[in-house]
């Protein structure tokens, strides 16, 4: 089999290619994707060529750890049926070309563990579950953000399902205008007009290392700071704040199983919604030029790639 899939062949150089898939085990599913979405963090630093050392790192690589489409071949130890509607976060299915994390492609070929049934009523927004799962995951077992720095997709996320969570309406930072608007419960602010100095848990979703310093001096005593974004360049921050304050630093990893459970859930319940997330899409045959604007066009929140027909 060969499928077209999106290929970084080094920093700033991607195309869609004609890749040859891996033949599938009786574990496996091949899966149609339908839509694709583009990662602004990590896929962005392997765009710039800025990715940390990262186990698989390397090029070419396939990228995308967002994609949902149709089963149309199960195998017999797979556990999931043709038809099904799924959720893919990601494949190692092209051979020598690496699949980090692989799911923007055409076809996927995975084990049917891994990828998860969703609604297909969804669409493309079944995309967006790898970073509500994400976000869920943050505070899955922890006390809800009553701060969160980024209006960006991931934070926007951890805001709604605090709300959905019944926690109270924690405040979001944005320094951008232009993202201040799609507040779904909760307040958006700019930083400078916040003067609260008593955040008891505090979440940063912009990926923005040389905020850990101010955000300590935010915090009540005995507070938590949540990292939730990635960040390419150590973190360090001043001891005497932080000891002042008996801060607590936390870093919050990618999502589980029981996240990606629990996060359809409470879209399938009604209570999280997924809409005014996706605020560009592109056809497949476009995928360099919107690779291109997802990263640079500040009013890009998240970019869809349409594979429907490519295959």
């Amino acid at each position: 089999m060969t499928a077209p899939a999106v290929v970084l062949r080094s920093p700033g150089q991607l195309g869609v290619e004609l890749l040859a898939l891996d033949e599938p085990k009786p574990e496996d599913v091949i899966v149609d994707v339908e839509f694709s979405g583009v990662s602004t963090g990590t896929e962005r630093l392997f765009w710039e060529g800025r990715m940390p050392q990262f186990p698989g790192m390397g090029y070419p690589l396939v990228p995308g750890y967002e994609s949902v489409g149709e089963i149309v071949a199960a195998g017999s130890a797979s556990g999931r049926r043709v038809g099904e509607t799924v959720f893919v976060p990601g494949a190692k299915c092209f051979g020598e070309v690496r699949g980090l994390f692989g799911a923007a492609s055409s076809v996927l070929v995975a084990p049917g563990a891994r990828v998860a049934p969703v609604a297909a009523p969804l669409g493309e927004q079944a995309a967006l579950f790898a970073l509500a799962a994400t976000a869920y995951h943050a505070f899955a077992n922890s006390p809800q953000p009553e701060l969160i720095v980024g209006h960006g997709v991931l934070g926007r996320l951890i805001a709604r399902i605090a709300v959905a969570r019944g926690a109270e309406a924690p405040t979001v930072w944005e320094k951008n205008p232009a993202r201040r608007a799609g507040a779904h419960g909760y307040p958006v602010v700019d930083p400078d007009a916040d003067a609260r100095r008593d955040y008891r848990v505090v979440c940063d979703a912009s990926g923005d290392g040389a905020l850990v310093d101010p955000l300590i001096q935010r915090l009540a005593p005995g507070g938590e700071l949540v990292l939730a974004g990635f960040y390419e360049a150590p973190i360090s921050f001043a001891f005497p704040p932080a000891f002042m304050r008996e801060a607590r630093l936390r870093i919050a990893a990618e999502w589980k199983p029981q996240d990606l459970v629990a996060t359809n859930a409470l879209v399938a319940s009604g209570r999280l919604s997924l809409e005014g997330l996706i605020t560009h899409r592109r056809p497949a045959a476009e995928a360099s030029s919107a690779y291109a604007v997802a990263f640079d066009d500040p009013s890009c929140l998240k970019m869809i790639i349409d594979w429907k027909g490519t295959a």
